[in-house]
């Protein structure tokens, strides 16, 4: 990204995103803009993003945001070293979709691209929908961002789970990493 053009709104953020790509992921966290409003921008339950209430349909802008993605006290932001929007996400921001037991390490896909391998750094944890009492399974993917697990990449952490007692009773777990995770009762 030329240094000599900054761009505000969706294109600035597109553009910061597309030149954090190309080296990895930006140091989000370390940025401190001023807030510059709300942007119609919405991440769907099932992980489809939105912008002014339409499916974005571009892959690679999807993942492109996904990279400036950032949970601050006050909610979900699209960061860039120069601007902070706000935007809704009515879950978590990403799906895993994916799980491989690679050796003693639990490797996840998400929806957008990330790979991350489950461990004390990257915990699994189950909460019960108040509503219909199913369980919905979370992974921590980086600095407080979460990926909803799939059901059936949930599914199949179940078959791998063995019973193990745990200070809340006997509950079937899952290991990665040299961590225990409880995905269930026993």
């Amino acid at each position: 990204m030329p240094s000599d053009t900054v761009s505000t709104g969706l294109d600035g953020v597109a553009q910061a995103a597309k030149a954090a790509g190309e080296r990895g992921l930006p140091p989000v966290h370390l940025w401190n803009p001023p807030h510059c409003g709300d942007i119609d921008i919405r991440i769907a339950r099932d992980g489809v993003w939105f912008h002014e209430g339409t499916p974005i349909g571009r892959e690679a802008l999807v993942r492109l945001f996904s990279t400036i993605l950032r949970r601050d006290p006050d909610g979900f932001h699209l960061v860039t070293p120069v601007e902070k929007m706000k935007i809704t996400v009515e879950d978590a921001p990403f799906i895993a979709v994916r799980v491989d037991r690679d050796g003693e390490a639990l490797r996840f896909v998400t929806n957008v691209g990330d790979e991350v391998e489950a461990g004390p750094d990257h915990a699994i944890r189950v909460e019960e929908d108040p509503a219909t009492g199913e369980p919905r399974p979370y992974l921590h993917v980086r600095r407080g961002l979460e990926a909803l697990i799939a059901r059936p990449v949930f599914y199949e952490l179940v078959e791998m789970a063995v019973e193990r007692a745990t200070q809340g009773g006997p509950r079937f777990c899952v290991a990665s990493n040299g961590a225990w995770f409880p995905v269930g009762p026993a």
